[in-house]
Parts: C-alpha cells; sequence; structure tokens
C-alpha cells in the first residue's frame, strides 16, 4: 500500500487488514467499503488505484533535474567498465543539459545492483558547474569514493540539479 500517493503507515495497516494488498483489490471494492473505514479519503484511493487523475497536467513546470541512466545487459562489476560507462552517460547528460541551456550546482550518481538495491549520492558545489570536465570530476569522484562495491551493477546514472539557466554552456560543453 506505501505505493500509493498519500498513504500513510497506518492507513496501510487497514487496508492489509481488509484485505486491500493491491491497488487491483481497492478498486474492486464499492466504494461504500472503503469510505465506512477511511472516510473522505476512500474516493481519492480509489480513484488512484483505478488511474484516475482530474487534476490539470503541467506541461511547462520547472525542470528541477537534468539526467541519464544506462542499464547494463549484464551486471558489471569492473571499474574500468563502469567508468566507460559513465562516459557515455555523461554523453547523454550534456546534450539535455546544451539541449536545456542550464546548469547546476549538484552532480547525482546512482547505481543500482545486480539484487536491485540501489544508492545515491550527491556532491554539490558552491557555483554552478557547466562543463562535462567539472561534471565528470564529481561523478567519478562519487564512484571511486564507493568502490569497492559490494555487488555487481545493473545501472549507473548522473543527474544534475539545483539548475539554474545558463548562456555559458556552448556546444562543446564547456564554458564559453
Amino acid at each position: 500500500m506505501s505505493r500509493f500517493h498519500r498513504v500513510s503507515p497506518v492507513t496501510a495497516a487497514k487496508m492489509e487488514a481488509l484485505g486491500i494488498h493491491t491497488g487491483a483489490d481497492l478498486a474492486a471494492q464499492p466504494l461504500e467499503v472503503p469510505e465506512r473505514h477511511f472516510g473522505s479519503s476512500a474516493g481519492y484511493f480509489q480513484r488512484a488505484a483505478l488511474g484516475q487523475d482530474d487534476r490539470p497536467a503541467r506541461a511547462n513546470r520547472v525542470r528541477k533535474s537534468i539526467g541519464a541512466e544506462r542499464t547494463f545487459e549484464t551486471d558489471v562489476a569492473e571499474r574500468a567498465e563502469l567508468e566507460a560507462a559513465l562516459g557515455s552517460v555523461l554523453d547523454a547528460v550534456m546534450e539535455r543539459i546544451k539541449a536545456k541551456g542550464a546548469a547546476g550546482r549538484t552532480v547525482t550518481l546512482k547505481l543500482k545492483f545486480s539484487d536491485f538495491t540501489q544508492i545515491t549520492r550527491a556532491r554539490s558545489a558552491r557555483t554552478p558547474v557547466r562543463s562535462r570536465a567539472d561534471i565528470e570530476e564529481f561523478a567519478r569522484a562519487i564512484l571511486v569514493g564507493e568502490l569497492p562495491l559490494p555487488r555487481p551493477v545493473r545501472l549507473l546514472g548522473v543527474t544534475l540539479s539545483n539548475l539554474v539557466v545558463d548562456t555559458a554552456v556552448d556546444t562543446a560543453g564547456d564554458l564559453a
């Protein structure tokens, strides 16, 4: 139940006790059943379970981060392979940064392991970073700081956040 937005652990426990373990279980209930136990929130929960959301879409919201990920065909454990993959992920990130004309203060590295557990580690700069070399320096330092890894990696991602519009990003991704 914790995957439903706005469902507290207490509410999730009540749902479990009622035999509601999935969204399909909740959607199958007549509205009176959840209303009796969850009051005015029941309608929201049931609409969410049915995939219904009447809130207006916000197509022009402010972007908070720019990133890219790579999922490997086979799990990777070797440092050299991870560093090579980091380079290709950074290429994708830089394309997106250039397209948006952005720079950012925080670089985050995401590693998802072979057992599907994941970690994210971030480092922030005092001033916005904008060049590929700067972003790579942060990401590589984070990666090296995590070595040796506890398990092989199935996904590697890099995100730049705390964004600012930056006209100093040129087509090479370096300082103008």
